[in-house]
């Protein structure tokens, strides 16, 4: 295919755009597209294919609904990962991802989904419990801590034990890598993937899986010998569910989309909350309004009520618009030709949605750098408009999960504590893998602890 049928994009090196996309990609985007618009072209390594990006929510509309037969996503568009494992639903296409999705689907919806709530709750209440009133801490890993715990219990119920402890110790060290950018660079160019001995970044990656490897291999053995039809944990329900043909999930399967989950879910929910209490105390004003609103629900208010809470959804979905902690929906091949935006795209070209340049176009978002959750009580945004957990076929399975679990647990530590922000300097996001996460983890103190309708006495004084 000829370059003048891509649509434009800086004639910089390849090597010059995928350093810039690695040290520095939010404000690269920015400036691709003040120059080019909603659609612009890069080529970043490790192989350099045209990668179209795109912010216009037509657009994003009609890639959602294309049939994968013309575009899916997948391995064949880049989609690997040496951790998920080839049979996670992030690596299938066709056929077998479909299969996949029906059978992972129910746990996350309905009646199973919101048993997770006081769950949730118990687990904050743990982590926050060992908070000291006017100790300065980074926020962050106390939401990862959360976050991890969550998984473990509600989707590998795993009961407190050896396993447990095990689990959690080597997941948290593969999770969140001491140098994440070596761990990015890793995994973005192959050729680095080298296995030194353990003292090596790769080698320590490889042990670490390995050790994770045989403690889910292990806990799947032991539920088949054990079958309890009674268990509502999400492995249980994925071990119980059958396909079409009457197939079961195989071990590999299982294995990786626990991973899957596991890795979707961890850093990504403990990044929200960890921004989301930071726009909260930022703001005084959106700190008045949310605990005004949970005083109305009572003491220890029903999850399902929390879940409900408009003011609380609102401060959620303008935390995920204003820095999602994915920046873009998942690689699209393009497998027959196709038109988008009156370009003719080839096969074997990768489009990609953009989700951070969506979520701060002005046309939808006014004053998009400000956070303002009224946004989102004042009118209803298209999947294509609003996309945090992607979209299509391709829409994470685990966002009603991930916002309940988000919910139950701002509201958690709301209720319990007064807080306030260390630094009065504005947070910024910074590079953590192939996330962004608020740089320094949101330095916090704990004032106090925090009696029921105090936000309305505080307010009577402003």
């Amino acid at each position: 295919m000829s370059a003048l049928k891509l649509p434009d994009g800086p004639q910089t090196h390849p090597w010059v755009q995928t350093y810039q996309w690695l040290t520095n990609p939010l404000e690269y985007m920015e400036a691709c597209a003040k120059r080019y618009g909603d659609i612009f072209t890069l080529r970043i390594g490790p192989v350099f294919t045209p990668q179209v990006f795109i912010s216009n929510p037509q657009a994003i509309q009609q890639i959602f609904t294309t049939d994968p037969k013309q575009l899916d996503s997948g391995e064949p568009a880049g989609i690997k990962s040496p951790l998920l494992g080839r049979q996670s639903l992030l690596a299938l296409e066709g056929k077998p991802h479909q299969r996949q999705r029906k059978l992972l689907t129910p746990p996350f919806h309905g009646e199973r989904m919101l048993a997770y709530g006081q769950l949730t709750r118990e687990i904050t209440e743990q982590v926050i419990s060992q908070w000291q009133v006017g100790e300065s801490f980074s926020v962050l890993p106390s939401m990862q801590e959360i976050s991890l715990e969550v998984i473990l219990k509600a989707v590998f119920g795993l009961a407190d034990g050896p396993r447990y402890e095990k689990l959690k110790e080597v997941l948290l060290e593969i999770l969140n890598p001491q140098q994440p950018f070596i761990t990015a660079m890793m995994l973005v160019f192959p050729s680095l993937q080298r296995d030194l001995g353990s003292w090596s970044p790769w080698g320590k990656f490889l042990r670490l899986r390995e050790q994770v490897d045989e403690l889910i291999y292990a806990e799947i053995r032991d539920r088949k010998q054990q079958a309890d039809p009674s268990r509502t944990d999400i492995l249980s329900l994925m071990m119980a569910a059958r396909d079409e043909e009457g197939q079961s999930m195989t071990d590999v399967e299982l294995r990786d989309e626990l991973i899957t989950l596991l890795a979707a879910g961890h850093e990504t929910t403990a990044t929200s909350l960890a921004w989301a209490l930071y726009w909260i105390h930022h703001l005084p004003e959106v700190r008045a309004k949310l605990l005004q609103e949970l005083d109305s629900l009572g003491e220890n208010p029903d999850p399902n009520a929390i879940l409900r809470l408009p003011y609380l959804s609102a401060v959620c979905s303008e935390t995920l618009r204003l820095y999602p902690v994915v920046m873009l929906a998942l690689n699209r091949l393009v497998k027959s030709p196709l038109e988008i935006m009156g370009y003719e795209l080839n096969p074997g070209t990768l489009v990609i949605p953009c989700i951070y340049l969506t979520h701060h176009r002005k046309d939808l978002y006014p004053q998009s750098k400000q956070f303002k959750p009224e946004r989102f009580l004042e009118r209803q945004f298209s999947p294509s408009e609003y996309l945090p957990f992607g979209g299509g076929n391709r829409r994470c399975i685990g966002m009603a999960f991930a916002l309940f679990e988000m919910k139950v647990a701002l509201a958690t530590v709301l209720s319990h504590w007064q807080m306030e922000l260390a630094d009065s300097k504005p947070v910024q996001p910074v590079r953590k893998g192939f996330l962004f996460s608020p740089g320094g983890g949101v330095q916090m103190v704990v004032t106090g602890r925090r009696q029921q309708n105090q936000a309305v006495r505080e307010t009577s004084f402003v």
